[in-house]
């Protein structure tokens, strides 16, 4: 494998082109030691804005229409690419990030292995969702015409690098590959946290693009300001989706950007989430200081600083929860402090712990060790009592970090009345035995309404990439919640589908051709084969 060169230059990648931002410089901030690294970023503006989104437009009919060998070929030497970078990429990762070398290092792995899922999925073709109503012209009381339809990509994607996860969920993370899956070239905008992450990923994308004899503009890597770059990209007439991955303000900001357009376009956002977990009878009987154990296990893991952190736990109270609380009260006072991933995250979750705390309606069980070092997070566990969470207003309300309230309630009912008040989540967590199987199937019904992934005796934090992944739920933990940003099904988001009336033969795209040439699953007059 031919090694990716890894020297950074500080520049972004515009259809291929290296070139210098002309606006503020910035540079990746080690959350370990708070020292600047080096190379400094220019900000781009409306002018590589344009280019870039000029370079996806020129650049799109002649990607969407490459055979889905080929698409598939280019996402496995994006992966390919991304790996011939070698220690470099970790390393970087880990100091932009702060994130341990094992966890980035296992980062690299999902990010390429979701590139090689993808490929599966253009080669097996079943993602343009082919079907075939032959005509029936002796049909009475009227003829049926000869319909075919198929899922053609959207166009240009915008997608938004996020500050937790430097590369699965960055440059060449799950929305960039499934828009490029599905046809569509991507403009990315890199995340001010880790600067050099995005430009050697960036770069390795960019030379998988050439080594693949693809248009130029089939990928863009641009830096700037998110308000100002973000809104323009978003903005550009030529952008016709946009995934995104960061807070509620930054989304809807850019939902809000999507709707002023003349043709507005959909905006794939996923925002905010606390997670709840419920803790039944049964399950606190059997294991509750196990229980309180691994939930500071999960709560703590990487500074909390993920999307799916169980930020809320809901149970009736009694000696059980006591025993639960006291567990973890002991695991959250032993937790040492870690570097969170910015400064202006460490200082937000530090107001929000603060903020909560000062309520006179909640009480701080217990609080992480202390440290000197320079944006450090700090756990955090606190209570409160189901009247007061009902009653008052932002007890739900994220706080990005190891930061986790406990809602105490008087019976099984009023943990349902919890649970239906919630916002929309990402995930929630029922710990059940068999015992509670009754009180937990009622439950089960209140949470398909409320969240995208519903797990049982496990924890939230960690999402499989697979066939059945749902990463996305009601808002506002996403701005629409029939979609995922994770797994197979993330490519539905970049297609649309067209029907095909009464067309020659010899115009028809091969997928709906007579024959099946493509060898895919079709559903032909209503049933589903490779004919």
């Amino acid at each position: 494998m031919t090694t990716v060169g890894t020297e950074l230059t500080g520049r972004m990648l515009i259809a291929g082109d290296p070139v210098p931002g002309g606006g503020e410089q910035i540079r990746a901030v080690d959350p370990g030691t708070g020292a600047q690294l080096d190379p400094a970023y220019g900000w781009g503006g409306p002018a590589e804005v344009q280019r870039a989104c000029a370079a996806a437009e020129a650049a799109f009919d002649t990607y969407r229409a490459t055979t889905l060998e080929q698409r598939a070929v280019f996402l496995e030497t994006i992966a390919e690419k991304i790996e011939a970078i070698g220690d470099a990429l970790p390393e970087r990762a880990h100091a932009e990030s702060g994130l341990p070398m094992g966890r980035v290092t296992g980062e690299r792995g999902r990010t390429t292995g979701q590139l090689r899922l993808f490929a599966q999925v253009v080669r097996e073709g079943g993602f343009q969702g082919a079907r075939v109503d032959p005509g029936l012209p002796d049909r009475s009381p009227a003829p049926r015409p000869d319909i075919r339809q198929r899922k053609i990509a959207l166009g240009p994607v915008a997608v938004f690098g996020a500050s937790n996860f430097p590369m699965a969920f960055s440059v060449a993370g799950g929305d960039t590959a499934s828009a490029l899956a599905a046809g569509c070239p991507v403009v990315v905008k890199a995340h001010d946290a880790h600067p050099g992450t995005c430009e050697l990923v960036g770069r390795a994308i960019t030379e998988a693009v050439s080594a693949c004899g693809l248009p130029a503009g089939t990928f863009s890597l641009l830096y700037g300001s998110g308000p100002e770059l973000g809104t323009a990209l978003v903005s550009d007439p030529r952008i016709q989706a946009v995934g995104f991955t960061g807070s509620r303000t930054a989304g809807l900001a850019l939902l809000a950007a999507a709707q002023r357009r003349p043709q507005p376009i959909p905006v794939y956002a996923e925002m905010s989430s606390i997670n709840p977990v419920f803790l039944l009878p049964g399950a606190l009987s059997e294991r509750a200081a196990e229980l309180g154990k691994e939930f500071v296990g999960s709560l703590t893991l990487g500074s909390g600083q993920f999307c799916t952190n169980p930020g809320l736990v809901i149970a009736a109270d009694g000696p059980e929860l006591k025993n639960f609380l006291d567990a973890a009260a002991e695991a959250v006072a032993a937790s040492a402090p870690t570097p969170m991933l910015t400064p202006g995250i460490a200082r937000s979750y530090a107001e929000g712990v603060s903020a909560l705390a000062d309520r006179p309606e909640i009480q701080v069980l217990a609080r992480g060790q202390e440290s000197d070092a320079p944006q450090s997070c700090r756990a955090a566990l606190l209570v409160t009592d189901a009247d007061d969470f009902l009653g008052a207003d932002g007890l739900g309300d994220e706080v990005f970090g190891s930061s986790s309230l406990v809602v105490r309630c008087r019976d099984a009912e009023q943990v349902r009345a919890v649970a239906a008040a919630v916002e929309g989540q990402l995930t929630a967590t029922v710990h059940a035995s068999a015992a509670d199987s009754a009180q937990a199937g009622t439950l089960l019904s209140t949470l398909e309404r409320k969240a995208g992934r519903i797990l049982f005796n496990g924890w939230p934090t960690g999402v499989e990439v697979g066939h059945a992944m749902v990463h996305g739920g009601p808002y506002p933990s996403t701005s629409d919640s029939r979609t995922t940003s994770v797994g197979t099904l993330a490519i539905d988001r970049f297609l649309r589908p067209v029907s095909y009336q009464d067309v020659p033969p010899e115009l028809l795209p091969g997928v709906l051709a007579d024959g099946n040439p493509q060898g895919v699953w079709r559903r032909v007059d209503g049933e589903l084969g490779k004919h």
